[in-house]
């Protein structure tokens, strides 16, 4: 099944998000070679697709996981998580309709 993953950035946490970012790509890079990502990216700012040193207030990843636990285990060990980068997050199952 699908899940949405939408994590909040703690204020002040550009700076980490930068430094660890390699990281958290490379873990989703490991889903989307399993061929288990929908999309993935940040929410900057800003409206603005380089938001600058105004940064980003979160981000979302939609993947497939094989249920609720192992979606929420996978965000709970993700950099962006264990580094502080997230201030908090939730994990919602999520069914695709378009397109």
């Amino acid at each position: 099944m699908l899940y949405a993953i939408l994590g909040k950035d703690a204020p002040g946490s550009l700076e980490t998000r930068l430094r660890v970012r390699p990281r958290h790509l490379e873990r989703i890079q490991s889903l989307l070679d399993a061929g288990r990502v929908v999309l993935a990216g940040p929410f900057p700012v800003n409206d603005a697709p380089q938001p600058g040193p105004e940064g980003f207030s979160g981000s979302l990843i939609v993947a497939e996981f094989e249920s609720l636990e192992a979606a929420r285990a996978w965000v709970v060990s993700d950099p962006y998580v264990t580094e502080g980068v997230f201030e908090s997050f939730e994990v919602r199952p999520f069914i695709k309709a378009l397109p």
